[in-house]
């Protein structure tokens, strides 16, 4: 059942329940008039796409006196689409990494799913949170979701150093690589891609496979749709350029260095990509998936035209949310036991149909 949270101080909940009331407000003018933002959204995924659209430019303004007002800001009013009562919830134990686990309460794969938020490495969103309880609940198996270090006050390479140290700990608890499969949401999905690519000279086997969901695979200007899909998304093109800039946290790094479309992904574990067409990060996205198809790396992108970022995040609400939800589902199932997974009319860019056998998982000796 959808319910709305509101929490945290008096000035940030009664600035967030103005702006909800302002986009509200908007949704319906646009409505009446016959002109709505996108003809295809139905008024809660517009209303949604405008609250969060001022959300976030708020919350960018607020951080210029202090990041951690941002994020409260940011997590003062939000909704969620469903609940999980099949799922618990556990914070990481003392001898863990720090984060959270989410167990489905009938999980029916072996498979860990070790699942990085996004936030554009600045924010743990309490709907992040959330998020990871429904990728629990849809695809049936545990999810680690580690509490990686956030910019700024932590720029590169924490992140990446709490993410293998995330996947190093899986191992050394007695996961294997074959039942471990890497997942993030827009800079969680940058961050499991350059993991992904940073576990060969890490000297650690392959995972299973890698779910990126609207990734940001480039940290530079890249793609029209960048800047061009700005109205129709949740976030905006110059708000990756001050991520980036915190990411590299005044060190004298290029974005070829921290952008997954740089790497070759030839030979190691398949790629799943997920994206809306209505999203900035479309084009890089597509960049990607063309250059690394081309490398010879098993991947494939689906496309819905419609979609926005994160559009998974309206879940059973939206069609299209609840369809790419179980295509997760029926890539893990591939993934782990060659069950078919075909490629669909939205699909844009496939290398894995042509070789339908997973790459072989790497036999690299662990040192925990």
């Amino acid at each position: 059942m959808a319910k709305t949270i509101i929490q945290g101080r008096l000035t940030h909940k009664l600035r967030s329940l103005a702006v909800s009331c302002a986009a509200g407000g908007t949704v319906l003018l646009r409505r009446l008039a016959g002109r709505p933002l996108v003809a295809a959204w139905p008024p809660v995924m517009e209303y949604a796409t405008l609250f969060w659209h001022w959300q976030f430019n708020h919350a960018l303004r607020l951080a210029r006196e202090s990041p951690a007002e941002c994020r409260a800001y940011f997590d003062s009013l939000y909704a969620v689409t469903e609940d999980y009562p099949d799922v618990s919830h556990r914070p990481s134990a003392a001898h863990e990494p720090r984060g959270d686990w989410y167990i489905p309460q009938h999980g029916r794969s072996t498979i860990t799913l070790l699942h990085f938020h996004g936030g554009g490495y600045a924010f743990h969103a309490a709907v992040s949170r959330h998020f990871a309880a429904s990728l629990a609940h849809y695809l049936g198996v545990s999810v680690f979701a580690p509490d990686y270090r956030l910019t700024p006050e932590h720029p590169h390479p924490a992140q990446r150093d709490d993410a293998l140290a995330a996947y190093r700990h899986l191992l050394a608890s007695g996961v294997p690589a074959s039942q471990i499969v890497l997942c993030g949401d827009s800079a969680g999905g940058h961050l499991a891609l350059m993991t992904l690519a940073e576990l060969a000279d890490a000297g650690l086997p392959q995972p299973l496979l890698t779910l990126a969901l609207s990734p940001w695979t480039d940290t530079g200007e890249r793609g029209a749709s960048l800047y061009g899909n700005d109205r129709f998304d949740l976030v905006q093109g110059y708000m990756t350029q001050r991520f980036a800039q915190w990411l590299k946290g005044g060190q004298p790094l290029s974005d070829a260095e921290l952008s997954p479309i740089t790497r070759d992904y030839r030979g190691q574990g398949p790629i799943y990509l997920q994206v809306g067409g209505r999203e900035i990060l479309v084009d890089m996205i597509r960049d990607f998936a063309r250059s690394q198809a081309a490398n010879g790396a098993q991947l494939r992108l689906d496309v819905w035209p419609e979609m926005n970022h994160e559009f998974h995040a309206f879940g059973r609400t939206h069609p299209d949310s609840h369809a790419a939800l179980l295509r997760l589902r029926e890539a893990l199932d591939w993934a782990e036991s060659q069950r078919p997974f075909p490629p669909q009319p939205y699909t844009e860019i496939d290398t894995l149909a042509a070789n339908l056998t997973r790459v072989a998982i790497s036999a690299i000796p662990i040192t925990p």
